[in-house]
């Protein structure tokens, strides 16, 4: 019986070996990865950059919202690209893809700050963040695309696990150069990373996009795809066939609600959040979360290629519906166990000396503020849950009466809020930073000893004591979470990929995936911690990928098809 090799020229198949098939299909998109997620890496040092001005808590938001303006543009990247690969070929689009990100990342290293030319510094990041949104929009479905249409049809999982470890692939790599950067090993160091060392990574990229396309020049077009352009049966016009017509975005509905939706809040939970929740809200440094992570990463990725096989033998829809179960019933019990691993001192003051916010809800405002313009100083609610949220302190809210003064209450004190109903001007100013110092303390500056704040007093640290930190706990912790993250995504490219017809699979796989990846995954960490900053308990961002996980999982259970005995030629 003929295959789908069988309608290659003789020159092609002498050159088309599956080690340069994988190795550039999957190398350049671990390229693309590591540009996208560089950003998600330095969001900190990006918000002083670009976003100076604003208060801490709405700049730090402020900048995980421009790190999810690259996923909001994605399925219009999807549509655009993926309508180009389904009527020009797969190769000649991740071509194209993997030059414009390439190029939008290297042009970030080159940006001028907010310091030089003003607003325009973040006007010019969004607009290359959107470029490197639409890029990747298109590469991931022509990259799985292609390197599915040349497997066999018992080995589709294995093969396409290759493109899903790309992403934490990526991942890790950005992580591992900014740490080799910021390391003083390098003559670097913290310092001058923060000024101006933080642009490497983004330079690197043009070397590393040199490679990529050197690599997938070598490549031809995809033998599904060039049988059908031989027979002339390929697709006039994809995006009425893949949206228009009811049988087919059927199939794209049951994918997005049935698979995607969980994969993409457990895949950027697990990494992405994760690493923010290190940092933010357990106060670990950013090299020590960052090599604790990477770690954990290398001892996981593996995974992708297991599962990926393992789906060749038992099929997609299980593994991926069971992680989704098991994030949405471990989520709360893993990050909590990571808070008593890598910040013990923060756990125990958390469970022995719990703070209260004593206060009249309608005079409290989220904490966040996408303008920039509120200080949060109009009331004495807001006053006393800014303190809070700059200390990245859990709290407990408690309603108060009308007319009563916002007050913190913590180890049996009580620390009233000054009232800026009879403040004004610079003597306002003065009370709000008394009281914040009152609260959270302040670093010792100019000769001067540090203030204690009663905070601290009672056994909030600062900061995570890295002699505390339980290192091996806590990579096992990140570990688990990313073998989930290889349970959901392992599998579901070739799930994907047999779930539509050749004509127009980059398409109708390309759209959802992205909405789904874009936008419920790469929001996941902007809407977490604007949760976490309404609410005041620093779990409560968890509530958002634990629904979306176990809601997925439900309707997997009746409407997703198992699909890895399918063949797609």
């Amino acid at each position: 019986m003929a295959t789908v090799e069988d309608a290659l020229p003789q020159h092609h198949k002498a050159t088309h070996n599956e080690k340069l098939i994988i190795t550039a299909s999957s190398l350049g998109t671990v390229f693309e990865w590591y540009d996208f997620y560089l950003y998600g890496l330095l969001t900190a040092i990006i918000a002083a950059k670009f976003l100076t001005g604003l208060n801490e808590t709405t700049a730090f938001i402020m900048a995980l919202l421009v790190f999810a303006s690259g996923f909001i543009v994605r399925p219009f990247g999807a549509l655009v690209f993926g309508a180009i690969g389904d009527i020009v070929g797969r190769r000649y689009t991740f071509i194209v893809t993997l030059l414009v990100m390439g190029l939008s990342t290297f042009l970030v290293g080159c940006l001028p700050t907010y310091e030089t030319v003003g607003v325009a510094a973040p006007i010019m990041l969004v607009i290359l963040r959107m470029f490197q949104g639409l890029a990747l929009g298109g590469e991931y479905g022509g990259a799985a695309t292609y390197v599915a249409e040349h497997a066999p049809n018992d080995k589709r999982g294995l093969y396409t696990s290759w493109i899903q470890i790309t992403a934490t692939a990526g991942l890790a790599m950005a992580l591992l150069i900014v740490i080799l950067v910021r390391s003083p090993v390098t003559g670097v160091g913290e310092a001058a990373f923060k000024d101006w060392g933080w642009r490497i990574p983004y330079l690197l990229s043009g070397l590393f996009l040199m490679i990529g396309l050197w690599l997938r020049l070598k490549l031809h077009e995809s033998p599904v795809f060039q049988k059908m352009k031989d027979e002339g049966s390929s697709s006039k016009r994809p995006l009425a066939e893949a949206f228009g017509e009811w049988g087919n975005l059927k199939i794209v509905l049951i994918a997005f609600f049935g698979a995607i939706a969980g994969q993409a809040v457990v895949w950027y939970t697990g990494q992405l959040y994760a690493m923010y929740f290190l940092e933010k809200m357990l106060k670990v440094d950013g090299l020590t979360a960052n090599t604790l992570i990477i770690i954990a990463l290398a001892c996981a990725t593996p995974f992708f290629l297991f599962f990926g096989w393992l789906s060749d033998k038992i099929g997609r829809k299980k593994i991926i519906l069971a992680g989704c179960a098991l994030a949405s019933l471990s989520m709360f019990p893993a990050f909590k166990a990571l808070t008593e691993a890598a910040n013990p001192a923060l756990a125990h003051a958390q469970a022995n000396a719990p703070v209260a916010v004593h206060a009249n809800p309608a005079e409290c405002s989220s904490q966040f503020d996408p303008v920039g313009g509120n200080k949060f100083d109009t009331t004495s609610c807001d006053i006393v849950k800014n303190a809070l949220a700059k200390a990245a302190v859990n709290y407990e809210n408690v309603e108060a009466p009308a007319g009563t003064i916002a007050s913190i209450s913590v180890g049996g004190k009580t620390i009233v809020a000054p009232d800026p109903a009879k403040l004004s001007g610079d003597e306002k100013k003065a009370a709000i930073a008394a009281f914040t110092v009152q609260v959270a303390g302040k670093a010792a500056a100019d000769g001067k000893p540090a203030v204690v704040g009663e905070l601290e007093k009672v056994g909030y640290p600062p900061k995570a004591d890295p002699d505390q930190i339980n290192k091996p706990m806590v990579v096992a912790i990140l570990f688990y979470l990313v073998l989930l993250v290889t349970m959901v995504y392992g599998p579901i490219a070739a799930m994907l990929v047999e779930l539509f017809p050749s004509r127009i699979r980059y398409t109708s796989m390309s759209l959802p995936y992205h909405i789904g990846n874009g936008w419920l995954g790469g929001l996941l960490p902007a809407i977490g911690f604007a949760m976490v900053a309404a609410n005041g308990d620093i779990y409560h961002g968890f509530w958002y990928p634990v629904i979306v996980a176990a809601a997925t999982c439900v309707i997997g259970i009746f409407v997703l098809p198992e699909t890895y005995k399918r063949s797609i030629d």
